[in-house]
């Protein structure tokens, strides 16, 4: 379950409503919407009722680009949620690793104020600047490298590469009409559901390729100790205790970027938190 511009099964008004309802009960085509319209409500459902609202419907964005629903976004509530949980708080984005990347971000943010000093006095869209640097920011903290930069070798170019996630930002946060009138899904009537099919295959291309290279990289090291988030997933997807085990898909799952990572990572670890 999310906010209403995912439009899944629960909705804070901030619009105002009577206040005879403070929380009111909708349909969307097939699905179910409560609608709560004051503080008092969103904290019922995010704190004292979490767990009975903390599953997640199967939407088509989360089968098609999140490898069947195995990132943290759109798993279902159960031991894989809670194990994804616990990894995202203790490993992925605990506060002793990313104060580890806080060099990362301190170079890419000099190389930020270096690019506008040597752009002063021209024109620039300040907007993809700030793209830019966060997207470095993530790159460099998940994979290990930039990918907004021509190199040797490179899977994508930064251009397609920016086009990927922001495709990705897009369709994780589109109103699929399949999603809520099931039997009529199959037409696929506003051509969403292709186009997450297309970048499925784009990103697991490119994620392939990514886990190829920093398997390579780990054997050839011993006692290799991990540098980036990928490094850090291939090292949990090894631990033999794990309730449930993370496959290579679920690996490539939670490296994909998105939109709280490419906010903040420290907002991704509060979000967790709650």
């Amino acid at each position: 379950m999310a906010h209403y511009r995912k439009l899944q099964p629960y909705w804070f008004s901030t619009s105002p409503v009577p206040s005879c309802r403070p929380i009111m009960h909708l349909k969307f085509g097939s699905k179910p919407v409560v609608v709560g319209s004051s503080a008092e409500i969103a904290k019922a459902f995010l704190k004292t009722h979490d767990v009975a609202v903390a599953d997640r419907p199967k939407f088509a964005a989360g089968k098609y680009t999140t490898y069947k629903y195995s990132n943290i976004t759109w798993s279902q509530y159960g031991p894989y949620w809670k194990q994804a949980r616990k990894m995202c708080v203790t490993e992925l984005f605990s506060v002793k690793r990313l104060e580890s990347y806080e060099y990362i971000r301190k170079q890419e943010l000099r190389a930020f104020l270096n690019d506008l000093f040597v752009n002063a006095n021209k024109p620039i869209v300040l907007k993809n600047h700030f793209n830019n640097l966060s997207l470095n920011i993530i790159s460099r903290m998940v994979f290990g490298k930039k990918y907004l930069e021509n190199s040797e070798n490179a899977i994508v170019s930064p251009e397609e590469f920016t086009k990927m996630l922001d495709e990705l930002f897009v369709l994780n946060g589109v109103f699929n009409i399949g999603d809520f009138i099931p039997w009529i899904n199959f037409l696929d009537l506003q051509g969403y559901i292709k186009r997450m099919k297309v970048l499925g295959k784009k990103f697991d291309r490119f994620m392939e390729h990514v886990l190829d290279e920093h398997i390579k990289r780990r054997k050839a090291v011993k006692d290799y100790v991990a540098e980036d988030m990928v490094d850090v997933l291939l090292e949990i997807a090894e631990d033999p205790t794990l309730e449930v085990k993370l496959q290579r898909n679920g690996v490539k799952a939670f490296s994909q970027p998105n939109k709280r990572q490419r906010s903040s990572p420290e907002s991704t670890l509060a979000t967790l938190k709650e």
